[in-house]
Parts: structure tokens; sequence; C-alpha cells
């Protein structure tokens, strides 16, 4: 009885990808495309799992509660390092999205691909399914991100062709290398988007005594971040609390001094880059020679990020088409062709074998 009602739900159900990422959920639907890209953020009751506005304060609205709720109201990020740091909150969280996308409560069964960072353990692999089935998908695949990255940013994956993939996140930066629908060398550092913003709080609490945000260290990060100098410097003017006089005070920061504070960072990931390529065989290391790193991931987009890397490294360093999306758009790309990636995919029983 339960597979055939699991077979009549799942044929008004919408198939979907999922970029279950960090700092933000991208959803992209069967047929459709990405209908949903919101900051992966929950606001509860304080001491409880309870979502509040009766399940909705999720997402964009629970982003704008950051740093800002009263007492009794905490703004989560049920992710962490692109694993689930909280699982019940992260359930709640996609049970929200998929419900959103439907446009219903009930009667939602569709098949999910989720993409997840390559290191993570098979415990961690068996806690994204459990909360995806708990929150109403029928039926769970994992997508390892840098084969998700390297689909969505049109790669030819399938082919006896060596690509590389640095895809920079919020919790973790995935660097692989990829070759006939699988993957060839890989690392996974907990080092990304977070850390970025992390540094430049901080840089502002060591040279100006003041205490700000991640929000505030985010909107730095995008208005004058780099990671290579630029042919005109920036500067912004950031709000804070003095921390001496515990009062709100304005100071002017410029790229020079920020693309400092986030030097320890992309050196980081320049050292992963390279053990990756030193694990990478000989035949494969000379297609990278002519194709390069391709980059994706909302972080790459990072001024001058690709000439820090190529400085270093001397292959082509590229950005992908709309970096941020890539990776819902090949966890999506999956779903639209689930036999012809099938191979690259890990369902329920392979993680339970592992």
């Amino acid at each position: 009885m339960l597979g055939i009602l699991k077979r009549v739900f799942g044929m008004f159900s919408k198939d979907m990808g999922i970029d279950l990422g960090t700092c933000n959920t991208l959803v992209y639907v069967k047929g459709e495309g990405i209908v949903l890209s919101e900051p992966s953020v929950v606001a509860v009751r304080k001491g409880t799992n309870k979502v509040l506005l009766d399940g909705k304060a999720v997402g964009n609205v629970a982003k704008e509660m950051l740093g800002k709720t009263p007492g009794n109201i905490v703004a989560v990020r049920p992710m962490r390092n692109g694993v689930i740091a909280d699982f019940d909150v992260t359930e709640a969280m996609i049970s929200y999205f998929i419900q959103k996308v439907h446009n219903r409560k009930f009667g939602i069964m569709p098949r999910v691909v989720i993409a997840v960072p390559s290191g993570i353990t098979a415990v961690e692999k068996r806690a994204v399914i459990n909360s995806a089935e708990r929150a109403g998908a029928r039926q769970v695949f994992l997508i390892e991100e840098p084969m998700a990255a390297g689909i969505g940013a049109g790669l030819p994956m399938l082919d006896p062709i060596g690509n590389m993939v640095v895809d920079i996140g919020g919790g973790t930066t995935e660097v692989a290398v990829l070759s006939m629908g699988g993957i060839v060398s890989s690392q996974s550092v907990r080092i990304a988007g977070d850390e970025f913003d992390e540094a430049i709080m901080q840089h502002m609490r060591r040279v100006y005594n003041l205490q700000i945000g991640e929000q505030s260290a985010e909107r730095i990060k995008i208005s004058i971040g780099s990671m290579y100098p630029l042919e005109q410097e920036l500067t912004t003017e950031v709000a804070g609390k003095d921390i001496m006089a515990a009062s709100p005070r304005k100071v002017t920061v410029t790229s020079e001094e920020i693309r400092e504070a986030l030097r320890e960072t992309i050196e980081a990931i320049i050292r992963a880059i390279k053990d990756c390529l030193e694990t990478t065989p000989p035949e494969i290391a000379a297609d990278l020679c002519e194709r390069g790193i391709v980059m994706c991931g909302g972080n790459s987009q990072l001024r001058n990020i690709d000439k820090a890397i190529r400085k270093e490294i001397d292959v082509p360093v590229r950005i992908a088409e709309e970096p941020l999306t890539c990776v819902a758009r090949g966890s999506g790309l999956v779903i639209e062709n689930l036999d012809k990636f099938k191979d690259a995919l890990e369902s329920d029983e392979d993680v339970m074998g592992g």
C-alpha cells in the first residue's frame, strides 16, 4: 500500500536537485531550472527547535533576524562546513524549501539529488539522506559537490579528459580533478566564505578596536574584497561597536588592508589545489596544462582570485558562468538525466553499505 501511495504522490511531485550550502540553499526543479535561492538560516525559539512563524521563519525571513533577535529567539545556521550541525533544524529547513517549491504541505514525495562535500563521512552522508527523507523525499541521491559543480559549469564530465574544479562555498572549498564521470583526486578543506568573513571581523577588532557582525563582514568582503592587487584600490565605510567605549563608531577601510587580512585563507586554498595536483596522474595533469582550472561557488567571485591562483599555479584559471549556481544546476541536470549520471550518485543503500 505504501509503495502505491509513494508512486501516486510521486507522479504529482516535482523532482529536484538541492545545493544544501552552509550559507545558501538553492533548489533546481526538473523541467523548470533554479526556482529558489535563499540563505540557510532558520529562526527558532531559544532552547527548542520550534521554528517561528508556523515553520516559515526560514531563509530570507530568518537571515534578516541574524544578530538582531531578542533573547528568546535565535537565528540558527544548521549547516556548518557543508555538513549538518543541527539535525532537527536542517530537517525543518529542507521541509520548508520542498513545501515552498510545491506550494503545498501534503502529498509531496519528490526524488531529490543533494550535493554534499567530497570529504564528508558515511555518518554525515546518512544524516543528509535521513533529513531529506523525513522532510518528505521519496528517494534521495547524493552527489559530490565538485562533480555537481563540473556538470553545472558545462565541463565534458563523461569524456576521458581531465578537468579541474575549485568550488569555494560558504563552509568548504572543494578541489577536484575529474575525468570520465568520476573524481580522480580531490581535497576538501573547511576554509571558505565563513573564514573570509571571520578574518575580516578579526582584522576590524585588532586594528580598529571595532566589533562588527557576520553580515557587516560579508558586506565588506563583497564591496572591496580582493585576492590580488586591483588597478584602482577601493574603500568603504564600516560601522560597528567600539570595544573600549562600547558605543557605535564608523571607520573607513581599504581594499589593500582587507586583502592582507584574507591572505592566509587564500594561501590555504592554493595549498589545497597544489596537494590535489600532486596526486593527479601525469596524463590527466597534461590535460590541465591546456584546460586549466574552473572556479565555482559564490566566493570564487572575489576580485582577482583567478590572478592570485594563476600566479602560484601556472595553468589557465577561469571563473565559471554564474559560479554561485553551478552546484545547483549540476544537481538539477543529474535529476533530469539520472540514467546518464547514475555512476556518480550514492543512494541510501550505498551509504548504508559504506
